[in-house]
């Protein structure tokens, strides 16, 4: 949850270079705007809560001392624990958007502005900050590919639809069942629930449902056979003409193969990384960008509108800490023996080029300052070049987010923009006019806490706060929104945070976390609920640790960053193809260990090695059949192939895993599980390494190129393209490439 906003005070829009100053602040949102979706509380509502307040003094909720306060802000979003102990680290909020070619909404909030799409030529290394404010990750060709039309599984799914509709009539909700593969392949080509999830609305037993539905389904021109198993589920074998059509779609779709349209452009916000500027990424950060990465280009390409957005935590006490280490080494850097890093402070060597700099900028005029005065202006420089280095190491695995949201624009507004011809607007508080419109909806007041019921007192406090009404949100207890210091709690902020999102119009909002922040997601989807009116949604995805080893051993500390080993490290060592590809081929919410010599080895041990290879082996094929005058000059023959002729139960194992590629593909997207891709990816290689290993020796007949056979070795070069297609089109989703040999 660590959330990191790009600053934006005097000094730093000054030094960004025109070319993102023309993107204009978008102008302020109105009170009234900030406020409409909140005053919408239920008359139902109101009343249980006057009840409730006549019933009970005291409201549920846990105490919120600085201690504990602190221990929220390092607890929110975007932290994923890496091996070794990193540094404390805050959750900062910002935003600095850049929309791709969507079309502006008239109000935005503070903080939000556009910066160009780059072109794919810029360098991952970045030389000044508005050229890597304007580096996004150039997006693939095939996400903005059309969708091509249904394929096999939701061809079938529709003829289940058809046939369960003439059993119970047309009106009968359909929206439950499912066409999927079966788990055993012996049982059929596909499975539907239909009769299983039907059954009680239509007053049936299952199996008596599902021989109705079996006798519709007997009469369709592609199914060869169906059985009924169990209570009730329907098992389907296509005939045999069904998956040379099958391999034909993926032949003439190509790039568009497995591309749909379930998300009809709808609005998504995926924010991920928001580690805080605080040092350099760890490979922990790195496990989350990745996976909110390819769930971005998941979803692109199921056909959402995605935007990808970073949150600055630039605003609490962690930047504090980050500017006094930053003046430490700024003061070594005059010559002066600091001796030891003090114990609260950041020991990295990564902050020693903000002294040197400071240094080279002011001489030793800060050291004349009071900390008052020395302060914003170190924290301003770290905080700057903390972000500069942040997106440098995500370009390296061509992770740019489109939009970087600071949480310090939140509270101070949107300073003016130097080249603005435009007057300056007043600062807006977001945070206040938030807390202000939840207090007028009735989701906010004024109470006490009881003391926790784990009788631990030592983060309680007993005092009047304001609170937010949680549990009518479905939180556990209640929660505070201001400190006894009379400032904001994380979560004031990111409730301002979220608001500001669905402001953009995103009613569909997915944040990747780090697991060890399980314990927020409750009050956070409380949140949105409450500033949305309940129109909006947030999806949290946990991702767990890394545990960083090499040949089984836990990896040394590093240090540049002081106590642990920073995502560039590791991306440099092995590059990101191994990072991206590893750190997808294990669920999001399972630790992951990542080991430093395996995912470089050559063997089907490591599975981004032999998903490559199966993608350069599909190439070399065709290298092979050039060389030997054998392949068609016209790449359009392949589609006009007698693909009838494959019929080895190897390619036809094959063809029925492309087959599945679409539906796959949906599925993982709505279910915001983009390690489906690479689980889907190593078994479609695994297969056609088996393919053509069994075309050896033993079983020359099965070979790909066979001149003594030229029309069956036409249908198998159409098959390796088919192959090679679906490789290249999972692999470019997850951002890693396809290579077309190996090195």
């Amino acid at each position: 949850m660590a959330k990191k906003r790009l600053s934006k005070s005097k000094a730093a829009t000054a030094s960004r270079s025109k070319a993102r100053s023309k993107a204009k602040a978008s102008p302020a949102r109105a009170k009234k705007a900030r406020k409409g979706s909140l005053k919408k509380a239920s008359k139902a509502a109101s009343a249980k809560r006057k009840s409730k307040a006549q019933t009970k003094t005291k409201s549920k909720v846990k105490a919120g001392s600085k201690r504990a306060a602190s221990a929220k802000k390092s607890a929110r979003r975007g932290k994923v624990k890496a091996a070794g102990k990193a540094p404390a680290r805050k959750t900062v909020k910002k935003t600095v958007k850049a929309k791709r070619a969507a079309k502006p909404s008239t109000k935005q909030p503070a903080g939000l502005k556009r910066t160009k799409t780059p072109q794919p030529s810029q360098p991952a290394q970045i030389a000044s900050r508005a050229a890597e404010q304007q580096l996004i990750a150039a997006p693939s060709e095939l996400f903005a590919l059309k969708a091509p039309t249904m394929h096999l599984f939701a061809d079938m799914l529709a003829r289940v639809h058809a046939a369960a509709a003439a059993v119970l009539g047309a009106d009968t909700d359909l929206s439950r069942i499912v066409v999927e593969p079966p788990r055993d392949p012996s049982h059929g080509d596909m499975a539907t629930n239909a009769a299983m999830v039907l059954a009680k609305d239509a007053g049936q037993k299952p199996r008596d449902l599902a021989d109705a539905i079996a006798d519709k389904l007997r009469a369709d021109a592609k199914i060869e056979k169906v059985d009924i198993a169990g209570p009730g589920f329907i098992n389907l074998t296509l005939k045999g003409e069904v998956w040379p059509d099958a391999l034909r779609a993926v032949l003439e779709q190509g790039k568009t193969y497995g591309r749909s349209t379930i998300g009809a452009g709808k609005k998504v916000n995926v924010e991920y990384v928001s580690a805080n500027p605080t040092g350099p990424l760890h490979v922990g950060h790195g496990r989350g960008a990745v996976f909110g990465d390819a769930l971005s280009s998941l979803l692109v390409a199921a056909g959402y509108s995605v935007t990808r957005e970073y949150y600055i935590n630039d605003a609490g006490a962690q930047v504090e800490v980050l500017a006094r280490s930053a003046f430490l080494r700024y003061r070594e850097a005059l010559g002066e023996d600091i001796g030891e890093i003090p114990e609260g402070l950041y020991p990295g060597d990564y902050l020693k080029e903000c002294g040197q700099e400071l240094a080279a900028d002011y001489g030793d005029k800060l050291k004349n300052m009071t900390e008052a005065e020395w302060l914003p202006i170190v924290r301003l420089r770290a905080t700057d070049m903390m972000m500069a280095e942040i997106r440098n190491d995500l370009a390296r695995l061509r992770i740019v987010p489109e939009v970087f949201f600071s949480e310090r624009s939140l509270i101070e507004g949107e300073l003016p923009d130097p080249f603005s011809q435009e007057p300056p607007k007043p600062p807006v508080n977001v945070v206040a006019e938030t807390i202000t419109a939840l207090r007028e909806a009735g989701h906010i007041y004024d109470g006490r806490l009881p003391p926790p019921k784990s009788g631990n007192l030592e983060d309680w406090e007993d005092r009047e706060q304001t609170l937010f009404r949680s549990t009518e949100f479905g939180d556990d207890v209640d929660r505070p929104l201001m400190k006894s210091d009379g400032s904001y709690t994380y979560f004031a902020t990111d409730i301002a945070y979220h608001k500001s999102k669905f402001d953009r119009g995103f009613a569909d909002m997915i944040d990747v976390w780090g697991a060890d922040h399980g314990g927020y997601v409750k009050r956070m989807q409380a949140a949105v609920k409450a500033v949305s009116g309940g129109k909006a949604t947030l999806d949290i995805k946990l991702v767990q640790l890394v545990r960083l080893l090499r040949n089984g051993e836990p990896v040394k500390m590093s240090k540049r960053a002081g106590d642990y080993i920073t995502l560039r490290e590791v991306v440099d060592e092995v590059g990101k193809d191994a990072v991206r590809f590893d750190m997808l081929y294990r669920k999001n919410d399972a630790v992951l260990d990542f080991d430093l010599a395996k995912v470089i080895e050559q063997s089907r041990e490591n599975p981004v090695f032999y998903v490559q290879y199966g993608h350069a082996r599909g190439k070399s094929i065709f290298r092979t059949a050039a060389e030997q005058g054998v392949l068609p000059a016209d790449p359009a023959a392949l589609k006009q192939a007698d693909l009838a002729r494959l019929t080895d139960s190897g390619e036809l194992s094959i063809i029925r895993k492309l087959a599945l590629y679409p539906r796959m593909l949906e599925a993982a997207a709505l279910a915001h599980e983009p390690h489906r891709i690479a689980f889907y990816l190593y078994e479609l290689a695994s297969e056609f390494h088996a393919q053509w290993t069994r075309g050896g020796k033993e079983s020359p007949h099965l070979r790909f190129i066979m001149q003594d056979d030229p029309q069956t070795m036409l249908a198998r070069l159409a098959l390796v393209q088919g192959i090679v297609t679906v490789l290249a089109s999972g692999l470019d989703l997850l951002g890693v490439e396809a290579p077309d040999e190996m090195r």
